[in-house]
C-alpha cells in the first residue's frame, strides 16, 4: 500500500507594482526563490515602445547594483553593455581638463542606459515560469489586512487578486505609498531641490567619441555644472543642472550660444551650435525630488523599495544602486527569518531606514561637491592625503567615495567613519602644521637670535614659505 508524503506547502503569491529597475529586479528574485510573481506596472511595455517615457538620466552602476544584477546572474551581461569610467574629468572654463581617479587603479563605475537595463531586466523576469508581467495596469485600491488588489486595465474593466505580499516598486510618486501616508506614525517628507536638469546629446566626431570616454566630464561652475556621460553609440549625454531661474534667463538661441560661451565654450563646436539652440528649448528643464520616509511596511503584506521609499537626487550615482541593494537585503532577511514575513518587513525597515536616509543626504551633499568643491585646491590636497592614507592603511583610512561606491558598508555607516576619519586627519594635518611653523622658527631662532618682540614677524615669513609651498 502507498502511502502518500506531506503534500508541499503552496508558495506564496506575491505582487510586485511597478516594473522600472527595482521592480523588475525584485521579480527575479521573488522568482527565483519560488514564489508566484505578479508584477504590474502602468505604462505599456517598454520592450515594445516606440519612445519610452520617463526620466533618461544615464545611470552609474557601481559595487552595490553589480552584486545586485550577479544574485541573478546578469552581471556580466550588463557590464558587457556599459562603458568603464575611471575618473572625473574637470573642464575648466579655459578648456583645460583635469582627471580625479575615483579610487584605485582598476577601480571604476559604469555608465548603462536606463533603457536598456530596465528591458534586460522584464525579459529575464520573463524567463521564469512562476512570473507573470502585467502592462497597462492601473492600481486603484489595495488592502493592507487582506492582499485584496484592485487593477484598472486599459479598456476601463477592473481585474482584482488576493496575494500575500505586495511589494512596492512604483517610484518617488508611488500609488502604494499613498496608503502608508493615512497611517499613524508613518513620517514622510518630500524636498524639490531648486535646481533643475536639461540633457543635450554630444554627437561622434567622425565616428569617434568627441571627448575620452573612460571619464564621467564635469563642468564645474559652482552655482551649476554640466556633466557628460558616454553611451555605447559613441555619443555623450550631456546633462546641465542649474537653478530653474538661471534656466528661465535664457530665452533665445542666441542667449543659449552666449551663456555656453562663457561658461562652457569647449563644449560649443563638440554639441554643434544648431544642436544647442535646438535642444535646450526642446524640453523645460525637468525637477528633481528627495523623498524621506519610515516605516517601510506595512503588518506582513507590505513593503516598498526603491523610490517608493527614498528617491534620491542623482549626484552620487546611487540612485538605483541603492534600490538594487534593497532587493539584496530583503534577500538576505528572507535567508535569515526563513521567508516568514511577519519577522522579515520590520527587519528590513529598522535595517534600511537609517541607510537610506544616509545616501539621500550624501546625494544633497555631492551635488555641491561636484559643482563647486572640485575647484578648491584645500579639496584636491585632501583627496591626495585621503588616498595617501587609504594606501598606508587601506584597513584604517578608506575615502568616502570609496566606501559608498565600492564596497557594500552600510551607508549611514560609512557617514560616520567618514566625519570620524576627518576630525582624525584634519587634526593630524593642524599638528603638522603647528610642528613646522614652532620647527621652523626654533631653527631661525638659533641661526638668527632674535628678540621676542620679532618672533611673530619670522612666523608670518614661514607662513608664507608654507604659503608657497602649498601653491606649487
Amino acid at each position: 500500500m502507498e502511502t502518500l508524503g506531506k503534500q508541499p506547502a503552496k508558495k506564496k503569491l506575491v505582487a510586485v507594482v511597478g516594473g522600472g529597475l527595482v521592480g523588475a529586479l525584485n521579480a527575479c528574485y521573488f522568482a527565483k526563490r519560488g514564489f508566484e510573481v505578479e508584477v504590474f506596472e502602468t505604462r505599456e511595455d517598454i520592450r515594445k515602445a516606440k519612445l519610452v517615457k520617463g526620466r533618461s538620466i544615464n545611470l552609474a552602476l557601481s559595487h552595490r547594483g553589480r552584486q545586485a544584477l550577479k544574485r541573478i546572474g546578469m552581471e556580466e551581461k550588463i557590464i558587457s553593455q556599459g562603458i568603464p569610467m575611471h575618473a572625473r574629468m574637470i573642464h575648466s572654463p579655459s578648456g583645460k581638463q583635469s582627471p580625479i581617479p575615483y579610487g584605485k587603479t582598476g577601480q571604476y563605475i559604469l555608465s548603462v542606459d536606463r533603457a536598456n537595463l530596465n528591458k534586460q531586466l522584464l525579459t529575464e523576469a520573463g524567463t521564469y515560469p512562476n512570473a507573470n508581467l502585467n502592462f497597462d495596469h492601473k492600481l486603484k485600491d489595495w488592502n493592507a489586512e487582506t492582499g485584496m488588489m484592485t487593477f484598472v486595465k486599459p479598456d476601463g474593466t477592473k481585474e482584482e487578486i488576493a496575494v500575500d505580499l505586495i511589494v512596492g516598486c512604483d517610484g518617488a510618486f508611488s500609488a502604494i505609498r499613498k496608503q502608508f501616508l493615512r497611517r499613524s506614525r508613518f513620517d514622510y517628507s518630500q524636498t524639490y531641490i531648486p535646481h533643475g536638469y536639461m540633457e543635450l546629446t554630444m554627437p561622434p566626431i567622425n565616428g569617434e567619441f568627441a571627448m575620452k570616454p573612460n571619464f564621467l566630464h564635469i563642468w564645474p561652475r559652482n552655482a551649476f555644472m554640466m556633466i557628460a556621460l558616454p553611451n555605447l553609440d559613441k555619443t555623450f549625454t550631456c546633462t546641465l543642472f542649474m537653478p530653474f531661474e538661471d534656466f528661465e534667463k535664457v530665452t533665445t538661441g542666441d542667449e543659449v550660444i552666449e551663456f555656453f560661451q562663457k561658461y562652457f565654450p569647449d563644449a560649443i563646436p563638440l554639441i554643434g551650435v544648431d544642436a544647442l539652440k535646438r535642444d535646450y528649448f526642446r524640453l523645460p528643464a525637468q525637477a528633481m525630488v528627495s523623498v524621506k520616509c519610515s516605516l517601510y511596511h506595512i503588518g506582513d503584506k507590505c513593503v516598498i523599495m526603491g523610490d517608493a521609499a527614498h528617491a534620491v537626487v542623482p549626484f552620487y550615482g546611487q540612485g538605483m544602486n541603492a534600490g538594487f541593494e534593497d532587493c539584496i537585503v530583503f534577500e538576505e532577511l528572507m535567508d535569515q527569518f526563513n521567508e516568514d514575513f511577519s519577522a522579515v518587513l520590520p527587519e528590513y525597515t529598522r535595517v534600511r531606514v537609517p541607510d537610506d536616509h544616509a545616501i539621500a543626504d550624501l546625494a544633497m551633499y555631492n551635488y555641491i561637491e561636484m559643482r563647486a568643491h572640485v575647484n578648491s585646491k584645500w579639496f584636491l590636497f585632501r583627496k591626495h592625503v585621503d588616498n595617501f592614507l587609504h594606501f598606508l592603511m587601506p584597513k584604517k583610512i578608506i575615502p568616502l567615495y570609496t566606501m559608498v561606491t565600492f564596497t557594500r558598508t552600510r551607508y549611514h555607516k560609512a557617514v560616520e567613519r567618514w566625519h570620524w576619519q576627518n576630525r582624525v586627519i584634519n587634526s593630524g594635518l593642524l599638528c603638522c602644521a603647528t610642528g613646522a611653523v614652532f620647527g621652523g622658527c626654533y631653527l631661525l631662532m638659533i641661526k638668527y637670535p632674535i628678540s621676542s618682540n620679532m618672533l611673530s614677524i619670522n612666523v608670518e615669513k614661514i607662513w608664507d614659505r608654507l604659503g608657497a609651498l602649498y601653491t606649487l
